[in-house]
């Protein structure tokens, strides 16, 4: 029996029937599937849903071994910080050990020293943590309102400080707040040391983020980088509070970097080191020691 085959002009005279009625089949099934939204919005919604819920776990398969792979990278990755942070940690802790056996060292030899000087230690400073609610600088004033006063024992003259350092003195004391007067103030000045030598200057503020040293004397080396602390002059602060660094020396102005940053300062310490009216306290008419050292 004879095979008939299809006649191939009848094939193709049947596709390009098929792909000139498919445009207008898919433009009157669309403009039909718009009238049926039109006219029935719950149909075309539950068909949607159908549709999604269908799909959904397909995406869900099709997407699993995505974030599978995903998972796994972000795991490597972490383990990676991980073994990183990891070694930071061993070594900073190495440091820190022998940080502090130096710092047994040092205590034990202080308080042999001490012990053979008769030295009198002074007041134990106490302080309160207060918040920052108000900054009041601007271009001519540079100052904080904190949320201590009386009722917390705090007064004019005491120190505020942050986690860096020395930030400013209270100015004002209410019952419930005070105004701390920063560093960077155009009224402040503090006695400091500088450097290793701890060559004393006055620490005067400008107005700007920088403030200057005044009263270095000119024999003095000052460079780029030397610390500044509180020297204890005038019983204001007690020595060696960190204020800030050396950053330029030009024709002998000196310019300071506080180690506080001002619009990051949202808590401060106020600290009763116990100076205050050291100098004031002093009788004019009491009695003074004689040249034998014998009170009369």
């Amino acid at each position: 029996m004879k095979q008939t085959t299809p006649n191939p002009n009848r094939l193709n005279h049947l596709r390009m029937l098929v792909s000139r009625f498919a445009f207008i089949v898919l433009v009157v099934a669309s403009f039909a599937l718009m009238l049926i939204g039109k006219a029935d919005t719950m149909l075309v919604e539950r068909v949607r849903t159908f549709m999604s819920d269908a799909v959904t776990p397909v995406a869900g398969l099709l997407s699993q071994p995505a974030s599978t792979v995903s998972a796994v990278m972000d795991n490597m990755r972490e383990l990676a910080a991980i073994r990183e942070e990891n070694s930071r940690l061993r070594d900073e802790n190495a440091r820190l050990l022998r940080w502090q056996t130096a710092a047994r060292l040092l205590e034990a030899e202080n308080d042999s020293l001490r012990g053979l000087l008769n030295f009198v230690p002074g007041p134990r400073a106490s302080f309160v943590t207060a918040r920052v609610v108000a900054d009041t600088g601007g271009a001519f004033a540079h100052s904080l309102l904190v949320t201590a006063g009386g009722r917390e024992l705090v007064e004019k003259g005491q120190a505020a400080v942050s986690g860096e350092g020395l930030v400013g003195r209270v100015i004002e004391a209410g019952h419930r707040s005070s105004r701390v007067l920063l560093l960077t103030d155009i009224n402040s000045r503090i006695p400091v040391s500088v450097g290793n030598a701890r060559a004393r200057a006055i620490l005067a503020g400008d107005n700007t983020e920088r403030p200057r040293l005044l009263y270095l004397r000119s024999q003095v080396r000052v460079q780029p980088g030397d610390r500044v602390t509180t020297s204890g002059d005038a019983g204001a602060f007690p020595p060696g509070l960190p204020v800030g660094v050396v950053t330029s020396v030009d024709d002998g102005d000196v310019r300071v970097e506080p180690y506080f940053q001002r619009d990051k300062l949202e808590y401060l310490r106020i600290v009763d080191y116990g100076l205050m009216g050291v100098l004031t306290d002093i009788d004019p008419g009491a009695s003074r020691p004689s040249a034998s050292g014998d009170l009369r």
